[in-house]
């Protein structure tokens, strides 16, 4: 039996809480990755090394979401891999 690391980057509820609170830091007057979004769609023009860190700061917690979210879709239910080892 292969035994999963219990981890917080595995664990739902917290990568949820991280996205609710870090993800959308400060709340006003808008999320604070949504105005980095936009200002890398608009071109990037202007931005510092310090915008990029506070992008991938306030972005890390919606890429864990997404990947998690990858994983539950692409992982094989346990009856099919077990018909395919069988």
């Amino acid at each position: 039996m292969k035994k999963e690391k219990n981890n917080v980057i595995n664990d739902p509820k917290f990568v949820l809480v991280a996205c609710l609170t870090l993800g959308l830091a400060p709340f006003f007057p808008e999320p604070h990755i949504l105005g980095k979004i936009r200002w890398i769609a608009g071109g990037a023009n202007g931005m510092q090394p310090l915008d990029w860190f506070d992008f991938a700061f306030h972005g890390l917690p919606w890429l864990l979401l997404i990947r998690l979210g990858a994983l539950k879709i692409l992982k094989p239910k346990s009856n099919e891999k077990e018909n395919v080892v069988q």
